[in-house]
């Protein structure tokens, strides 16, 4: 006897009514969560000790930069906000384990660098599910016996295949990806090897912003300038300005205006602002109203945004 599809599967409906079991397994396995992020920093851990370690030394990275699709980033920053700290605690306290189980065996277990640095970073090329690893060693601290590496090696695992691929790269691909003020964390090293959560927190020295240029006037030869935004409001000035503040980013060109730009940073809305005092100024390619510096028209400035200063002299701005 067969059994007669019923009126909703006839109608292509019933799939709208019932879960799809299978479906669920998937999405949920394809999901990136705190635990597959957590064991994911602790094996990179593991692993630099496997590969970096000699003698009895225990050699490990101090500096570790994960990084994640734009999608995937953006939800552990916003609907998981402050996730990624109590990710580096759980890590800082297995790594501690780890290292403990190495000395209690008779090995020497010094760091190569006084501090925990970790970075979430996400990148354009990655694909939801994607996680990507750069481990460093750090400058400071007892470096007589470890050897720096001149590249970095990067652990990348697509979703698609999970399988791991590991090649060393120059700094110069650190370019590619997209570093946030909230997404850094720096802890001191404990020799004694046991976690202080209170001592660990993002660190308020990072920048809102940071803005590059290329100066095209002869004597410099196109010359790139980079400026970090460490305060709230900045103001970016030419060649004839002569103070030195944080708050300024003196471009030393004739085509700058002194001042030009006025930037400002607004933390509650998490958004840029530019006004322009200059004779001109185009922002993603749509020139804005001049003002005066004592009253500014402020316009949305958002971010990887491309600003002309009269024609010649471009800006971008980054998330620091």
């Amino acid at each position: 006897m067969s059994n007669k599809p019923t009126f909703w599967q006839r109608m292509g409906l019933h799939d709208w009514f019932l879960k799809n079991e299978h479906s669920e397994e998937a999405a949920v396995k394809n999901s990136l969560t705190p635990g597959i992020v957590y064991k994911y920093i602790v094996d990179k851990f593991e692993e630099s000790i496997r590969h970096l370690s000699f003698a009895q030394r225990v050699v490990f990275y101090h500096e570790y930069i994960i990084s994640f699709n734009a999608e995937d980033y953006a939800e552990f920053m916003h609907d998981k906000k402050g996730i990624f700290g109590l990710i580096i605690q759980e890590s800082l306290k297995q790594f501690y384990d780890t290292l403990k189980g190495y000395r209690s065996q008779g090995k020497t277990v010094e760091p190569s660098s006084g501090k925990w640095v970790f970075r979430f970073a996400s990148h354009p090329d990655y694909k939801p599910g994607d996680l990507g690893f750069i481990g460093k060693l750090l400058p400071g601290g007892n470096t007589n016996h470890v050897r720096q590496e001149e590249n970095l090696r990067v652990t990348y695992i697509p979703r698609q295949t999970g399988i791991a691929q590991t090649l060393d790269i120059n700094q110069d691909i650190l370019k590619g990806f997209n570093f946030y003020s909230e997404g850094y964390y720096e802890i001191p090293y404990r020799e004694d090897l046991v976690l202080d959560s209170g001592s660990m927190k993002e660190d308020p020295s990072r920048s809102f912003g940071r803005f590059e240029t290329t100066v095209p006037d002869k004597e410099f030869a196109g010359k790139k300038l980079e400026f970090f935004m460490k305060d709230p409001e900045i103001i970016v000035s030419g060649k004839d300005e002569t103070r030195t503040l944080s708050t300024i980013f003196r471009i030393p060109s004739e085509w700058v205006s002194t001042p030009h730009l006025r930037i400002r940073y607004e933390q509650k809305e998490d958004k840029f602002f530019v006004a322009s005092f200059g004779e001109k100024t185009i922002v993603n390619e749509i020139e804005i109203k001049r003002s005066e510096p004592a009253q500014p028209k402020w316009t949305d400035l958002p971010l990887n945004s491309r600003i002309v200063l009269n024609g010649i002299v471009g800006i971008n701005l980054f998330k620091s």
